[in-house]
């Protein structure tokens, strides 16, 4: 289940990119890692899982825990690894995926996303993981992110400004 959730099909809560406690409103403004606007964003780790400074998994929930890597996005998006299916799981919209490998299967609930308000629930599912981009030099205003939808879900090249509030669905560390 999601971090802040009692139970899969909760959304729980929502955290900005680095940032391990949840507020009311998320923006430029008050991101931690940044001076109020996207171009000061500071570099704080390519990939932050596992730091319980900028984990929100590893934070709320112990070592045993961390946002999933962009390399473990991919394996979970790899068709030939599992088949995603947008469905309903106790009136809570979401993508269910199924390994083809063993059965198991996970269900992630179109959470939406948080700025100054709560966006997109039901529609869309936006989830963090560990990763910075870095395409834009000197830039650090993006972070790699899952992203869903009834049509589809976006490629692994999906990336959001890190200010954005999005759950976090933790992975058992290795």
């Amino acid at each position: 289940m999601n971090v802040g959730a009692t139970a899969p099909e909760e959304y729980g809560d929502y955290f900005a990119w680095g940032e391990t406690k949840t507020k009311d409103v998320y923006s430029w403004d008050n991101y931690t890692h940044c001076n109020g606007t996207y171009n000061t964003c500071k570099n704080i780790g390519v990939d932050i899982a596992r730091t319980t400074e900028y984990d929100a998994a590893t934070a709320n929930w112990g070592s045993d825990w961390q946002m999933p890597t962009l390399e473990q996005l991919n394996e979970l998006m790899d068709n030939n690894n599992a088949t995603s299916t947008w469905t309903t799981q106790n009136g809570v919209n979401g993508l269910l995926i199924t390994s083809k490998r063993n059965g198991n299967s996970i269900f992630l609930p179109a959470a939406g996303e948080r700025t100054d308000v709560l966006d997109y629930v039901g529609q869309y599912g936006y989830y963090w993981t560990s990763t910075m981009s870095q395409e834009l030099q000197n830039l650090y205003y993006l972070a790699y992110q899952f992203c869903f939808w009834t049509e589809g879900i976006m490629t692994n090249e999906n990336q959001g400004q890190r200010y954005s509030g999005q759950p976090i669905r933790p992975v058992r560390s290795k």
